[in-house]
C-alpha cells in the first residue's frame, strides 16, 4: 500500500513540475521546475529498483545538464517571456492530436490485461554491481575511448571560449 502511495506522490510531483515548467514565463523558474521533474523521475526509477538509472538521472540530468541550462539562461540574460496570442495552426493541429492521445490512452487502459501483454524482467535483470563489473572488464576500451572523447570536447570548448575573448 505504501508503494502505491509513494508512486502517486512522486508521479503527482512530476506532473506538477511539468505543468509549472510549461506555464512559467521566466526561464530560470522553468529550469528549476524541470529539476523537480528530473528528481521525481529519479525517485520513480528508484522505486522500480533501477538504482543506476536513478543515479544517472540525478547526476547527469538534474545535475550537469540543468546547471548548463541555467548557466546559458543567465549568460543570455533571458527575461520574462512576452505574452503572445495563440496560433490558429496550433489549435487546428493540437485539438485533434489531444483527442487521439486521449482515445489511445482510454483504449490502452480499457483493454483487459491479458490483451495488453506482459513483460517479465527474468534473466535480463542486472544489478548496479554487475553493470560496473561488465563496464570495467568487458567494455573497458569503449569506456576509456568515450572518456577521452569527452575530455577532447571539453578542451575544445575551452579553446573556443578563450578565442572569442581575445
Amino acid at each position: 500500500m505504501l508503494h502505491y502511495l509513494l508512486f502517486f506522490i512522486f508521479a503527482g510531483v512530476c506532473l506538477a513540475g511539468a505543468l509549472f515548467f510549461l506555464f512559467q514565463r521566466h526561464p530560470v523558474n522553468s529550469a528549476l521546475s524541470l529539476i523537480v521533474v528530473m528528481g521525481s523521475l529519479a525517485a520513480l526509477f528508484l522505486m522500480l529498483g533501477a538504482e543506476f538509472v536513478a543515479a544517472v538521472q540525478v547526476i547527469v540530468y538534474a545535475g550537469a545538464v540543468m546547471v548548463l541550462f541555467i548557466f546559458v539562461i543567465m549568460l543570455l540574460n533571458a527575461g520574462e517571456e512576452e505574452r503572445t496570442r495563440g496560433s490558429k495552426v496550433a489549435l487546428i493541429l493540437g485539438v485533434p492530436g489531444l483527442i487521439v492521445f486521449f482515445c489511445l490512452m482510454y483504449w490502452t487502459l480499457a483493454l483487459p490485461r491479458s490483451q495488453v501483454g506482459h513483460v517479465s524482467i527474468g534473466d535480463f535483470y542486472v544489478s548496479t554491481q554487475q553493470l560496473g563489473i561488465a563496464l570495467f572488464r568487458e567494455f573497458l576500451l569503449p569506456f576509456e575511448v568515450t572518456s577521452v572523447l569527452v575530455l577532447i570536447a571539453i578542451m575544445g570548448a575551452v579553446v573556443l571560449a578563450r578565442r572569442e575573448r581575445h
